[in-house]
């Protein structure tokens, strides 16, 4: 029987993970003994529970941040305290704001490196085919855009096959979230996959056959596009069944690093190849290389998994999915972020042909080296994002702040190789922002809700482009390509310095400046309202 959306988070950790230990439970206990609405004897039992499943000499545990508590604080408040309050009330100071623990009560422990997550046997066979399909993809995205280019000669063209893809995200997204938490998701994957192969193999019958025209591609965009408002949000959610909530956040950082490393090799394979034997073959080898995530998919073991039980299809889980999201604060502002970021901050493809070819006045070779810049970049935050401990909203907002001032900068960059040392720069930060967002969201939802949650997410990322590419290349064509990217720029840094304040109000937090903290302390750090001026403890919050 799955838990209700709005039941209090379990306390079970999933197989194999630490759930509490005993000092930290200890405090917990000792901190509620005061509020009116705690059970003595449930203290008791919690403090019991904790000493008896305390793991002794477990390496790497403990937080990555030594004046953190641990998700056992966490833990032990949610199972002495009753009634669970509203979602609707504001976040509490101590644990609400920073999702460090799981709805499922398991702890996070410090990362055992950059690439923990992949001694999990499922998760090798998961990422050595997503190695093969990107690659494949990336492929298919650059002969995709050739093929209409040749046929056409309109970049117009070009554009309406992208629209055509990213568009039924942007109106199904949501219906995609639903259909990942009513289905298995690992059998869902298997169709997804095996139809975008399908899809890839039929295009390049086409262009093989010399039979293709521009609407056989905006066709099968479409229909791509329609396949992956399901699939994506189901591979975001299915990462967590792979290697649960402790390896969670490395397995979302490998993952980008994945696909960074797939745009790297990609296009510069589809280009050999588009010019020896054409567009098709293409995407031929793309729906070749479907069959190593499928293979690696049947090739897993399903007792390893960590499945969630599918939901029972019911009226109003959409709008459920919704009102999750509204009531609780720490899911909505990061996604509200991710919906500003996503809408504005990310259209690189108008901005960067305006700097190459307006600004900087230079050629597609140092056309494709902006992009290299910037692909760079993002493989170097995936790789330090994956090096990283739980997600923390305080990181996030950092990322985005970081992300947009680092635009307003390139907007006024005197020459060529200052603007690619800043893409480089904008690349770090814009991906982990990216892998920050989605281990965030993921870590503190509740597993019956996270194809949802995923979906929404997807939808207001990605989905954001049909609305923002245009406007944003209104803004480039009129007033020029700085201008553009200013915009873009400012806009994120005031919705991170937004989202920032929200958050840390909706905690009853302020901000305290100690020009000498001393060993272990901070110069900025976000400590409860209430506290003494200089006194305050430290809150993992932000």
């Amino acid at each position: 029987m799955t838990r209700s959306a709005t039941a209090p988070a379990g306390a079970v950790a999933p197989r194999g993970e630490t759930t509490v230990t005993p000092p930290a439970a200890a405090s917990a206990a000792a901190i509620r003994t005061d509020d009116p609405t705690t059970d003595p004897a449930a203290d008791s039992t919690a403090a019991a529970d904790a000493q008896a499943s305390a793991p002794s000499g477990l390496p790497g545990s403990g937080d990555d941040d030594p004046d953190e508590r641990t998700a056992a604080d966490s833990a032990a408040q949610r199972r002495t305290r009753s009634p669970r309050p509203s979602p609707t009330t504001t976040l509490s100071a101590t644990n609400s704001v920073r999702p460090h623990s799981s709805p499922t009560g398991a702890e996070f422990t410090r990362p055992g490196g950059m690439f923990s997550s992949l001694r999990v046997r499922n998760y090798r066979y998961y990422f050595a085919g997503q190695v093969v399909s990107n690659t494949g993809t990336w492929m298919q995205r650059i002969a995709q855009d050739w093929l209409v280019l040749s046929l056409t000669g309109s970049p117009l063209a070009v554009g309406i096959t992208t629209a055509m893809q990213f568009l039924p995200m942007l109106l199904l997204g949501l219906f995609g979230g639903v259909l990942a938490d009513r289905m298995p998701k690992r059998r869902l994957l298997i169709h997804t996959q095996g139809t975008m192969g399908l899809l890839a193999a039929g295009l390049a019958v086409l262009t093989i056959g010399d039979v293709v025209t521009p609407y056989y591609v905006y066709a099968f965009a479409l229909l791509l596009g329609l396949v992956t408002v399901v699939d994506n949000p189901t591979r975001q959610a299915f990462v967590s069944e792979m290697v649960g909530p402790k390896d969670l956040a490395n397995a979302v950082s490998l993952n980008a690093a994945n696909f960074q490393t797939a745009r790297l090799v990609g296009p510069a394979v589809a280009g050999l190849l588009i010019a020896a034997v054409g567009s098709g073959w293409a995407f031929a080898v793309n729906a070749l290389s479907f069959a190593a995530v499928i293979g690696g998919l049947l090739a897993m073991r399903e007792s390893e998994l960590r499945p969630t039980e599918p939901i029972a299809r019911e009226k109003g889980q959409l709008r459920e999915g919704l009102r999750y999201v509204k009531e609780r604060p720490e899911l909505l502002w990061p996604m509200v972020l991710a919906g500003f970021i996503g809408t504005f901050g990310f259209n690189f493809p108008t901005l960067l042909s305006g700097f190459a070819h307006d600004t900087f006045k230079v050629g597609a070779g140092q056309y494709g080296i902006l992009n290299t810049a910037m692909a760079v970049g993002s493989l170097a935050g995936a790789l330090l994002a994956a090096r990283r401990g739980a997600p923390r909203l305080r990181r996030l907002v950092g990322a985005a702040l970081a992300f947009g001032t680092l635009e307003v900068v390139a907007a006024f960059a005197p020459d060529y190789w200052t603007f690619a040392l800043l893409l480089t720069l904008i690349g770090v930060f814009g991906l982990s922002f990216n892998t920050s967002v989605n281990s965030t969201l993921q870590l503190a939802t509740d597993p019956e809700m996270r194809g949802r949650v995923m979906g929404l997410l997807v939808l207001v990322f990605t989905g954001g482009t049909p609305i923002g590419a245009p406007v944003v290349g209104w803004v480039t064509a009129s007033y020029g390509p700085r201008l553009g990217l200013l915009a873009c720029g400012v806009v994120s840094a005031l919705a991170a310095a937004a989202v920032g304040l929200v958050l840390a109000r909706s905690a009853d937090l302020r901000v305290r400046f100690d020009l000498h903290p001393g060993r272990g302390g901070r110069v900025v750090a976000f400590v409860p309202r209430a506290a003494a001026a200089g006194k305050g403890e430290l809150v993992p919050a932000c």
